[in-house]
């Protein structure tokens, strides 16, 4: 059987990032529990064009990336916040991803954000529209501000901690999701 795939997603269009910086940290926490087929993307990966009203008109890049958010059989998203809320662009990705494509998938949801005020927007913005995909969400979202993720690597214990539960939760959901295609009375192969 091959390995789970794990897509890892950041809405910058900057690297390197904070947002990237964290999305790469909780998928080493996914890899340290499990075996998966990791990618990783970013804004920059769709290349130029995302800004088209349809997913037929998106260019070759973009569309790959979209699929493949569709096709993981995990994800980690995350954004930088704006004005309170996730960036125009992360919803806009999302926009295109097909309604029932990630139903029952395991997702850990990541934001960063210049200071406390905009640590909500995980729970006030991100949860409500992968509830709205009927995605599996891992109970630990990680929010970072500017003085906790330093040259893309996070420096703060809690942030730290965070980190670790998100991935630790979605190599568990993957392991579950694994047991559960295994069939009763199969084990579930080896990660």
């Amino acid at each position: 059987m091959s390995l789970p795939r794990l897509v890892a997603f950041s809405a910058s269009s900057n690297r390197p990032s904070r947002t990237r910086g964290l999305v790469e940290a909780v998928a080493a926490e996914v890899e340290r529990h499990r075996r998966v087929h990791l990618k990783v993307f970013d804004l920059l990966d769709a290349g130029p064009g995302l800004a088209v009203s349809s997913r037929a008109a998106l260019p070759l890049p973009a569309a790959r990336m979209i699929e493949a958010i569709e096709g993981a059989d995990a994800l980690i998203v995350g954004t930088p916040v704006h004005q309170g809320s996730y960036s125009g662009l992360f919803k806009h990705v999302f926009d295109f991803v097909g309604a029932t494509a990630l139903a029952g998938k395991p997702v850990a949801l990541t934001a960063t954000g210049g200071g406390l005020r905009h640590a909500l927007v995980v729970e006030h913005g991100l949860r409500p529209l992968f509830g709205f995909f009927a995605a599996h969400i891992a109970p630990t979202s990680v929010y970072a501000g500017a003085d906790e993720i330093v040259a893309g690597e996070v420096v703060d214990s809690v942030v730290a901690e965070r980190v670790a539960s998100a991935g630790r939760e979605i190599a568990l959901l993957l392991n579950a999701a694994s047991s559960a295609q295994a069939g009763p009375g199969r084990a579930a192969p080896a990660a």
